[in-house]
């Protein structure tokens, strides 16, 4: 496990300072409103409203802002293993699928358990030098807890060279 984790999980679960994040580097997450539900090393839970912004023809939530927040579920895990790493690690999206369930309206959170692969992943990069792939998965559910996406976010890291 990355020995900064608990100094970012304690910066990016500070409301103010992840809207400012948001804001600063994705703003179509700041202003879809995304936000963070719950977050350890192990999983993140993303929650996002249906609202006018994130709405799309058929009153329902844009697919791409529950992509958005699947994505961030996943990406938060990452980031949080990298962070203040010496050398630095590089993280990039390979692929993203989604299914679409059920209508995507009210407060849906999306939640990845995937924490533990992720860490595994990173560290075998670090000890090997190699790109190491991980697939992630994000369920989106609603607030009568039924599952309206799932999604799997196809992740690389790489140890950068010294």
């Amino acid at each position: 496990m990355n020995p900064s984790f608990e100094v970012f999980r304690k910066q990016i679960s500070n409301p103010l300072k992840f809207r400012l994040f948001l804001l600063q580097r994705l703003p179509s997450a700041f202003f879809s409103g995304l936000k963070i539900r719950s977050f350890n090393q192990h999983q993140s839970i993303i929650g996002v409203r249906y609202s006018w912004f994130s709405q799309n023809p058929f009153r329902s939530m844009y697919f791409a802002v529950q992509s958005m927040a699947a994505e961030m579920s996943t990406g938060i895990l990452g980031f949080a293993q990298i962070y203040q790493r010496k050398p630095g690690i590089s993280m990039l999206v390979l692929k993203v699928e989604g299914n679409f369930l059920k209508k995507a309206t009210g407060f849906i959170l999306f939640t990845c358990t995937d924490g533990d692969k992720i860490i595994a992943a990173v560290e075998q990069s670090i000890i090997t030098g190699e790109a190491q792939t991980v697939i992630c998965h994000s369920i989106g559910t609603n607030e009568q807890q039924e599952v309206v996406a799932e999604f799997s976010v196809t992740w690389t890291f790489k140890a950068k060279q010294s």
